[in-house]
C-alpha cells in the first residue's frame, strides 16, 4: 500500500469515529442504523472508470424522511471510484435513500436504494442533542433546530487546517483550551487562504493542498485530513464557521469552480454543526491586484450568485454570511441572500471603538432584519496593542448593543505562527508578527471573554435588550467611552462602565428591590453591593467601584 493511501486509510478511520459508514454494492438494499443529529455516512463504488471523476460525475442522495418530506443531499468524490454521502437525520424514524447520478447509465451509482433506521440521540453534546443551528424567530439570535438558544462566542483559526497546527497534538490542545474557556464557535478557512498565493507551502496540510495545480480538481486527501479536525470540533461541542475561501479567489477560479468548491464543502461538512461563511474579505481584491475596482465588482456579483447557489444546494439550510471588509450586507447586491450580518471593524486598538459601535448600530437598524455580530476586530496583541481591556470593551459594548454574540481573535493564532518558524511576510511585503499560536492562546483576553459569557448565561441572555436609557451618562457619538446598558426583562439589568468613567447612575428603573453587585470582567470575581431600591424617580447612583478599572454592574430583580 502506498504512503498516500495508507495515510488516507488512517485518517478516514479517525474521521468517521462518530459516523455510521458503509459501502453500497449493486443489488444491496440492507437496512442500516443511524442516530438522530449525528452524521451518518455511506459510500457507493463505481465499477465504471472515469478519467476525471471529480469533474465528470456528480452523485446525490434523495432522502425520504419519516414526516413525508424529501431532501436532496449532495455526495462527494472521495477517492478513485468512490463517492460518499454524509447526512445528519433531524429526528428518529425510518428514512429511505435512493442514489442519483449525473451518469444515469451507471447502475452502481444511479438508482441504488436502502433504508436507514434512525434512533434517538441519548448523549449531551448540544449540537447532536438539539439539532442544526438556525436564526431564531426574533431575527436577532441563533438557536438550534429545537429552539434551544445558541450563544456565539467565536475564535479565529483562519489557517487551522494547515499542518503548522499539528494533528492531533496542536489542534486538540487548542480546542481543549477553547472548550474550557467557554467558546462555542471556531472560524476556519477551507484551505484557500488569505495572506499567501494559492500553492504557498505554508497553506498545505499533511496531504497537500485542497486543489490540484491550476484548480484542475479537488484533492480528496486534503479534505480527509480536514475531516478529522471538523469531527473533533463537533464531538467536543464546538461548531465551525466554514469560510469557503478568501474573496479574491472568485476572479482567479471563476464561478464554475467556485460553485464546485462549495458543493464539495456542503457535501463534506453539511452534516456537521456548521454555519457557512461564503468568503473572507468578501469584496477585497487580491493585495497586488492591478484591477482592484473590476475585481471588487466581480466578487460582489459572484458572492450574490454563490449565496443563492449554496442556499439551493444545502439540504440542512445552515445560516449563510460573508466575512467582509466592513459589513456582509455590503458584499452582495441583495442583502436578503444572507442569514446574518458579520462585521469587521478595525485593528487600531481604542481608535477602532467608534467605528465598531457605529457599524453595529447601523446594521441592527438596517433591513432586512437579521442577527448581527462582529467577525473580526482588534486581534489581541496585533501591532503590539489591542490587549485584554480592549477585548473586554469590544465584547461588552457589542453584546449590550444587541449583537447575537461575539468573535474573538488573537494575533499568532489566525496565521498559526509556530515556535520554530514565524509565519513570515504577507504578499504586500509586511509581516503581522505575533507570538507562536500556543503562546497567543494563553493571552488573557480569551479567558476574560469566556468569563463574560459565563455571567450572561446564568440568565436568559437570549432575551437581552439594549436599554441605553437606563444609564446616565451613556455612550454617544460625542463620547463612546461612557457606559452601556441592557436588560433581560423581569430578570436582570447589566451596565458596562469603562475604566475612563465613574459616577454613573441608573435611571428609569421599575419600582421594587434589586440585588446589586459588581462583576470584575478581568478575573470573574464579584463584589456584593446589597439590596437596593430606586427612588421615586426610578434612579439609583452606582456605588463607588472597588478599584479604578472597567466593571459590569448587575441588578438582579428580586420580584
Amino acid at each position: 500500500m502506498s504512503d498516500a493511501m495508507s495515510r488516507r486509510t488512517f485518517v478516514k478511520a479517525l474521521a468517521v469515529s462518530a459516523v455510521v459508514s458503509s459501502v453500497s454494492k449493486p443489488g444491496q438494499a440492507e437496512d442500516r442504523v443511524g442516530t438522530s443529529g449525528v452524521a451518518t455516512e455511506w459510500s457507493w463504488v463505481s465499477g465504471k472508470q472515469y478519467s476525471d471523476p471529480f469533474n465528470q460525475v456528480d452523485v446525490d442522495a434523495i432522502i425520504s424522511t419519516p414526516s413525508g418530506g424529501e431532501e436532496r443531499v449532495p455526495g462527494f468524490w472521495a477517492v478513485d471510484s468512490t463517492w460518499r454521502v454524509r447526512y445528519a437525520p433531524s429526528g428518529s424514524g425510518l428514512y429511505k435513500i435512493r442514489s442519483v447520478c449525473s451518469d444515469t447509465g451507471n447502475r452502481e451509482l444511479h438508482g441504488q436504494t436502502f433504508q436507514l433506521h434512525v434512533q434517538p440521540y441519548s448523549g449531551n453534546n448540544p449540537h447532536y442533542q438539539h439539532g442544526v443551528l438556525k436564526v431564531g424567530e426574533d431575527g436577532r439570535r441563533f438557536e438550534h433546530a429545537d429552539g434551544t438558544p445558541f450563544f456565539w462566542l467565536g475564535d479565529t483559526w483562519w489557517m487551522g487546517f494547515c499542518k503548522r497546527l499539528s494533528w492531533p497534538d496542536g489542534f486538540q490542545t487548542l480546542a481543549a483550551d477553547r472548550v474550557r474557556k467557554g467558546f462555542t464557535m471556531v472560524q476556519i478557512v477551507s484551505g484557500l487562504y488569505p495572506d499567501m498565493e494559492p500553492y504557498d507551502e505554508r497553506g498545505a496540510n499533511e496531504a497537500g493542498f485542497p486543489w490540484e495545480r491550476d484548480f484542475a480538481r479537488i484533492n480528496p486527501a486534503y479534505f480527509d485530513m480536514a475531516d478529522v479536525r471538523i469531527q473533533h470540533l463537533a464531538d467536543h461541542g464546538l461548531a465551525a464557521c466554514i469560510v469557503g475561501f478568501w474573496g479574491y479567489f472568485i476572479p482567479r477560479m471563476g464561478m464554475d469552480k467556485v460553485k464546485k468548491h462549495w458543493r464539495y464543502l456542503i457535501a463534506r461538512w453539511g452534516a456537521y454543526p456548521v454555519v457557512w461563511c461564503l468568503a473572507g474579505e468578501g469584496t477585497m481584491p487580491y493585495y497586488l491586484s492591478k484591477t482592484p475596482k473590476e475585481d471588487a465588482e466581480i466578487q460582489k456579483h459572484g458572492l450574490t450568485e454563490l449565496a443563492r447557489y449554496v442556499r439551493a444546494t444545502d439540504p440542512h439550510h445552515h445560516p449563510i454570511t460573508i466575512h467582509p471588509p466592513s459589513s456582509a450586507r455590503q458584499c452582495v447586491d441583495d442583502a436578503s441572500v444572507l442569514d446574518f450580518d458579520m462585521l469587521q471593524t478595525g485593528h487600531s486598538d481604542r481608535q477602532s471603538v467608534p467605528n465598531t459601535i457605529e457599524t453595529i448600530n447601523r446594521s441592527l437598524a438596517a433591513n432586512p432584519r437579521m442577527p448581527v455580530l462582529i467577525g473580526e476586530v482588534c486581534y489581541e496583541g496585533i501591532q503590539e496593542a489591542s490587549r485584554q481591556e480592549v477585548q473586554r470593551f469590544m465584547f461588552w459594548s457589542a453584546l449590550l448593543s444587541g449583537t447575537a454574540g461575539h468573535t474573538y481573535g488573537a494575533n499568532g493564532i489566525w496565521q498559526v505562527n509556530t515556535r520554530e518558524k514565524p509565519y513570515g511576510l504577507s504578499p504586500h511585503g509586511h509581516s503581522w508578527g505575533g507570538p507562536a499560536w500556543d503562546i497567543a492562546a494563553a493571552l488573557p483576553g480569551s479567558g476574560q471573554l469566556g468569563m463574560a459569557k459565563a455571567l450572561l448565561t446564568r440568565y436568559k441572555w437570549f432575551k437581552l435588550e439594549p436599554r441605553p436609557e437606563l444609564i446616565d451618562p451613556r455612550w454617544s457619538k460625542e463620547d463612546y467611552w461612557k457606559p452601556f446598558a441592557a436588560e433581560i426583562p423581569g430578570e436582570a439589568i447589566f451596565a458596562f462602565t469603562p475604566a475612563s468613567y465613574t459616577g454613573a447612575s441608573f435611571r428609569n428603573l421599575k419600582p421594587g428591590s434589586y440585588r446589586a453587585f459588581f462583576f470584575n470582567p478581568a478575573d470573574g470575581s464579584e463584589t456584593e453591593i446589597g439590596t437596593i431600591s430606586p427612588g421615586a424617580s426610578g434612579s439609583w447612583k452606582i456605588a463607588e467601584v472597588p478599584i479604578f478599572q472597567d466593571w459590569v454592574v448587575v441588578l438582579e430583580s428580586k420580584a
